[in-house]
């Protein structure tokens, strides 16, 4: 493979690794609540027949975007990229000057077990041990139909520009596969994994494909060819961090006068 394809592909791989971990770990958080709270045969089932309904999201878009002229695909992907990435930066951006708080895997769960405490009893362990609990298997399956179909949505978008649905698939399985290794290795939630800092990149990167694919789409040819993407990343990447900073300044400059 040329460096200029691997120019592309490891920043796609990259994007749909660092996206579903954030994704996957966001799910795991519920699923785990659920299980813990209410069996773990409802919440499997649950997951399970939500991550068959992504597959197949997967499977039949994808092959549709396979037929699709290029140059229109590549324009209507990089304006939707643009949009989701910049979403995610921006949110970064805010948790990381610390005007809004950081995503706290721990207290999510704690609220999901809460909910699960109040919900009114229909377990199979309140009904008898061979009724089946639909109120976990539907919390399980909402969470992680929910998270991955971010997950899907990045897969999509950053694999089929280039021909590279299959590699960002496997980016997205293998960080599903760490994920859930390591939650059922510890057994609680992951509230270690550097979440934020995960979702800048997330951010940096979609943002930079969004830019490289609109202006593929537009016809323009870019100097460098793929290795553009490698600027338009620095320069999100840059711009970003100056802004959390200033963010941070500003709010440090407000409590002070405030005291």
């Amino acid at each position: 493979m040329s460096i200029l394809v691997w120019s592309t592909a490891v920043p796609a791989i990259g994007s749909a690794f660092l996206a579903s971990v954030v994704e996957v770990v966001e799910a795991f958080t519920i699923v785990l609540a659920v299980g813990t709270m209410r069996g773990w045969r409802a919440a499997a089932a649950g997951t399970a027949a939500a991550l068959a309904v992504l597959g197949g999201l997967i499977a039949s878009f994808g092959s549709m975007l396979t037929r699709a002229p290029l140059h229109e695909l590549q324009l209507v992907i990089g304006i939707l990229l643009l949009l989701f990435g910049m979403g995610w930066l921006r949110k970064a951006i805010l948790r990381a000057a610390g005007v809004i708080a950081l995503h706290d895997e721990t207290a999510i769960f704690s609220a999901q077990t809460d909910a699960m405490q109040r919900t009114p009893a229909g377990s199979a362990a309140a009904m008898g041990t061979d009724a089946w609990d639909w109120v976990a298997a539907a919390a399980a399956f909402k969470a992680v139909l929910l998270e991955g179909l971010e997950v899907v949505f990045i897969v999509i978008a950053v694999g089929s520009g280039r021909g590279l649905l299959w590699p960002a698939s496997l980016g997205a399985m293998a960080a599903a596969t760490v994920v859930l290794a390591a939650g059922l290795a510890v057994r609680r939630p992951l509230a270690r994994v550097p979440e934020n800092t995960l979702k800048f990149g997330v951010g940096v990167m979609l943002s930079s494909f969004g830019v490289f694919w609109t202006g593929e789409g537009l016809g323009i040819a870019w100097p460098g060819q793929d290795l553009a993407l490698a600027l338009f990343a620095l320069i999100f990447l840059a711009a970003g961090l100056a802004t959390a900073r200033q963010l941070q300044s500003q709010l440090f400059s407000t409590s002070q006068e405030v005291r």
